[in-house]
């Protein structure tokens, strides 16, 4: 006896069927993120350049940097400060995105490198640097969402990850650069 062929399959969802969240709910996520990612690095500029927050304002930050083995410590806190305060304003803004997650990214590896001996997790570890430079790549990447300074600007207004993509690889230069100069 013989017993029939029986294909069982699921119904087949086109692409364009298929459910997906909103754009705005994406917009209002990358908000959300580029508001705590960019206020927060925008905080520990102030630290660095004011002494705000607790923070050793550039004196104290350049005491900081020649402990570690930086050049010209003082110049050093002001460009760390500057790129975290400015980095975080933009991210938090939406504006110039590529380029202020580079700055606020580049910083970063800076920072991760200096603590690099302590292990990942804290007191001593590097996953707090570490998730705020993937968070600042992955907004170069997907850029700033529709609630943002960049969709007001001409040039700027479809993101596109080339200019995400070159943005990152210039903050990585930077902060390599940076590195190689460090003793």
């Amino acid at each position: 006896m013989t017993t029939p062929d029986v294909t069982l399959s699921r119904p087949a969802v086109a692409p364009e069927t298929a459910p997906a969240a909103p754009a705005h709910a994406y917009d209002a996520g990358l908000l959300v993120l580029r508001l705590a990612l960019g206020l927060t690095m925008a905080a520990h500029g102030a630290q660095k350049l004011c002494g705000w927050f607790g923070g050793g304002g550039v004196d104290g930050t350049g005491q900081f940097f020649a402990a570690s083995g930086y050049p010209s410590p003082r110049a050093f806190a002001v460009v760390a400060g500057l790129s975290e305060t400015l980095g975080g304003l933009g991210l938090a803004l939406g504006l110039l995105t590529p380029l202020a997650a580079a700055a606020v990214a580049g910083t970063l590896v800076n920072a991760i490198s200096v603590k690099w001996g302590g292990g990942f997790f804290a007191p001593q570890g590097v996953e707090y640097e570490l998730l705020i430079a993937l968070s600042a790549v992955a907004l170069a990447l997907t850029g700033p969402g529709r609630i943002a300074v960049d969709r007001l600007l001409p040039g700027l207004r479809s993101h596109r990850v080339a200019h995400g993509v070159a943005a990152i690889v210039l903050g990585a230069v930077v902060a390599g650069v940076t590195l190689l100069l460090r003793h």
